[in-house]
């Protein structure tokens, strides 16, 4: 399998990064006496989180306005925002973070620290290549907890495989079939970035989440990042 950035993505976003972390041989399954070690590293990186948003006014923060302004870029679904504009929002309204599983609460813990967009994909349960571009329109998306299709719009940016969307406007509305649970044995994790700071910040990140990763499943994780030099890799 494949993880191809599609060029219609760079039409939009050339100088962006995308940074693939690839592990194999993990056990995601839930073990209630890890989560005093999950919390706590959501705490401290509810903390870290601060640092990304210091301005009185929420939308006036620079991750805000950057991911808001590369949302203006392509269509959107009313009211789709950046993950990490809803993780910080949480955090600027002394929210706590919970436990919810393993990889999760990882990549979790790397997008608050770094103020990034992450997500992650089961591997096993994608069809064909993993494709981040734009959509035809009506791509199958079952969110989590739907009972109906949320089919992607036309020239909508998503993430994609030869079954439908896997996640709609970049990082933020994730499909049932694809997303990271407890039987999970194979994870793709992704960072975004689309500008040379967020570059930066992503390339730290994925070096903290990659050991993080190995620390915890004790796994070797490969990390690639994807730019409009390197478009594609083989997982």
């Amino acid at each position: 399998m494949k993880v191809i950035v599609d060029q219609e993505f760079w039409d939009v976003f050339p100088d962006a990064q995308i940074s693939i972390l690839n592990i194999v041989g993990l056990d995601n399954h839930i073990d209630e006496s890890k989560n005093p070690y999950f919390q706590d590293l959501l705490t401290k990186a509810s903390q870290k989180a601060q640092d990304f948003i210091q301005e009185e006014s929420f939308t006036e923060n620079d991750v805000i306005k950057e991911w808001r302004e590369a949302f203006t870029k392509f269509k959107t679904k009313k009211g789709a925002r950046s993950s990490i504009e809803a993780l910080l929002k949480r955090v600027s309204q002394e929210r706590d973070f919970h436990p919810t599983n393993p990889l999760v609460d990882l990549y979790n813990s790397i997008s608050l620290s770094y103020g990034l967009p992450c997500g992650g994909e089961d591997v096993d349960c994608i069809v064909g290549d993993m494709h981040l571009g734009k959509a035809k329109g009506g791509e199958a998306l079952f969110p989590l907890g739907a009972e109906d299709d949320s089919p992607a719009l036309p020239e909508e940016m998503i993430y994609y495989d030869d079954k439908g969307a896997i996640c709609r406007n970049l990082n933020w509305r994730e499909a049932k079939r694809t997303m990271l649970a407890e039987d999970t044995q194979h994870a793709v994790l992704v960072i975004e970035a689309i500008n040379d700071t967020q570059k930066e910040r992503a390339q730290e990140a994925a070096q903290a989440l990659s050991k993080l990763l190995t620390d915890y499943f004790g796994q070797e994780v490969s990390i690639v990042h994807l730019t409009t030099e390197h478009r594609e890799v083989e997982l």
